[in-house]
């Protein structure tokens, strides 16, 4: 399918203005807020809410909200998302304007990651207590062995490993794993936690979940357990985990599903409120999975899902 003459001239307008142009190039990584962008351009919140609306008429944007939070991404899975890469791909980011732009972006990110490495390094040694707040988290563990159990785990990923409890959980299971996390905190934390279990079949080390640095197809099973609301880009970093799996190999995602609870932002650096079971089959479609199954368990205050998906 293409785009209609209307809907090209549409976008194409969309996209004809400098100010929306310099929108368009913040979004070569990750979702952005309409306070982050209105802190890098400098412009009014009204004037910048106005180029946003116009550009998602275009089709060269999408919009997601989530409490009093509006986030926005680059248009995913239509004919509009590869005419915006085109223009992506065509933008002069040597532009004097357009470093300025980046320079901006990247202050405004660093500050957000300074916060949330304070909270991770504030509550590193009790994390594995506060990830249990809203869920047991036996009964999470069980599950998970379940899915899992008919499979042969040779190598394991755990995105975002934390203390490392998924590695110790699995260690019966794979013959090897590793799991990643940017926190070099959390990380002294799961080498002690498996050193004194003696597994030493599992490793951490620092590592991004959106570069991965694994080669195409080299994990049977990959986890991400609660880690995704933290997570800027949940698509680009599913989509790196759908590079680095093998044929018939599986990804799990333990999350909650969508709230209202501010307060995990604001006190615990929740970038996400949660995320619905049409968001992770979306997810799941354009990075080459198939969504097998939603298991849905309720909490006191939060319920939480656990998504199981294949590779195609």
């Amino acid at each position: 399918m293409t785009l209609t003459l209307d809907q090209l001239l549409h976008a194409l307008k969309g996209a004809g203005e400098e100010t929306r142009l310099r929108i368009l190039a913040l979004f070569k990584s990750g979702e952005l807020t309409v306070t982050e962008i209105v802190s890098v351009l400098r412009q009014s919140q009204p004037r910048i809410s106005r180029h946003l609306r116009l550009l998602c008429e275009a089709g060269l944007l999408e919009r997601h909200r989530e409490g009093t939070w509006i986030f926005y991404r680059l248009s995913e899975g239509k004919e509009q998302s590869k005419l915006v890469k085109s223009i992506l791909d065509f933008m002069p980011y040597d532009d004097q304007i357009l470093q300025h732009d980046q320079e901006r972006l990247s202050e405004v990110k660093r500050e957000r990651d300074r916060k949330a490495a304070e909270y991770f390094n504030d509550n590193a040694a009790n994390w594995d207590q506060i990830r249990s707040l809203y869920v047991p988290e036996q009964q999470v563990e069980e599950y998970l062995l379940k899915v899992t159990k008919d499979m042969q785990i040779e190598e394991m990923l755990d995105v975002g490993t934390g203390t490392g409890r998924m590695l110790e959980l699995f260690s019966q299971n794979a013959t090897s794993g590793v799991g990643i996390d940017l926190s070099r905190e959390m990380l002294a934390i799961a080498r002690s936690h498996l050193e004194q279990k003696s597994i030493n079949h599992m490793q951490v080390r620092q590592g991004d979940m959106y570069d991965l640095a694994l080669p195409d197809q080299a994990m049977d099973l990959v986890i991400f357990h609660q880690v995704l609301h933290f997570a800027d880009d949940p698509l680009a970093a599913i989509k790196e985990t759908a590079r680095i799996l093998r044929p018939n190999g599986r990804v799990v995602i333990v999350d909650f599903l969508p709230h209202k609870i501010e307060k995990l932002r604001e006190e615990y650096a929740h970038r996400r409120l949660g995320f619905s079971k049409s968001e992770v089959q979306d997810w799941c479609s354009l990075t080459g999975l198939n969504l097998k199954s939603t298991e849905i368990m309720k909490g006191s205050e939060l319920d939480i899902a656990i998504w199981v998906a294949t590779k195609k």
